[in-house]
Parts: structure tokens; C-alpha cells; sequence
């Protein structure tokens, strides 16, 4: 069996680092260069540039070339697709627990108990 995966497991994978959700919640701004992008971290432009190998790997960016800048780029579209299969899941565990307590409001309550701890 390989390791290659769906786009949306890489995609889901590669945003399971804080770091790298960062970096994304940072490109929704705008594009950025890996200096920009690397700037608030306590890591080398080296790990960024893992970090950013890892998102363009999952979809989740690109890098273009602009003169001697390479910025990164945000594919929204992947964020989109991921967005829409959370969305799915969550309308079907919603269904699931509208039923559940459809389900629970139609059955009989439970006796009340009208004794107190003195009348035991």
C-alpha cells in the first residue's frame, strides 16, 4: 500500500501544524515573500521554507516569480473544498442529533420521584 494520499488529506495534513495555519491565515491578506513569512517566527528562513514546501505540496499555496521576489500565494480554492466537506459532515451530525432528540422528546418522561431523603 503507498502513501500517496487525496488531496483533501494532504490538505487537512498539512494544516495540522500551527505554524502552518498561521502562514495561512497570514496569506489570506495578501501574497508575502518567505522573509515576510518568516519574520514573527523563532525559526530559520530554512524551516519556513519546509513549512511552505509542505503547503504547495497539499495545494494550499504557490510561489511565482516577480523580478527578483518569489512570493507566496494563498489557492483559496483548496480551503474552499475543505470548507465545503466540513460543512457536509457538519449538516449530517447536525441531522443526526435534530432526529436523536425528535427521537427522545416522544418518549414517555420518566416517573417523578416525589419522596425526600426524610421519607426513605
Amino acid at each position: 500500500m503507498g502513501t500517496t494520499q487525496d488531496p483533501l488529506s494532504k490538505a487537512f495534513a498539512a494544516l495540522a501544524d500551527p505554524i502552518r495555519r498561521d502562514i495561512i491565515a497570514r496569506l489570506t491578506i495578501g501574497d508575502a515573500t518567505v522573509s515576510d513569512l518568516a519574520a514573527p517566527y523563532d525559526v530559520s528562513l530554512q524551516a519556513v521554507s519546509k513549512h511552505l514546501k509542505v503547503l504547495e505540496d497539499a495545494g494550499l499555496v504557490t510561489r511565482s516569480r516577480d523580478a527578483q521576489r518569489r512570493p507566496v500565494h494563498l489557492e483559496s480554492e483548496v480551503l474552499g473544498s475543505m470548507t465545503t466537506w466540513i460543512e457536509r459532515h457538519q449538516r449530517q451530525a447536525e441531522h443526526r442529533m435534530a432526529r436523536l432528540e425528535e427521537v427522545l422528546g416522544d418518549l414517555p418522561s420518566p416517573p417523578q420521584d416525589t419522596t425526600t431523603g426524610a421519607d426513605r
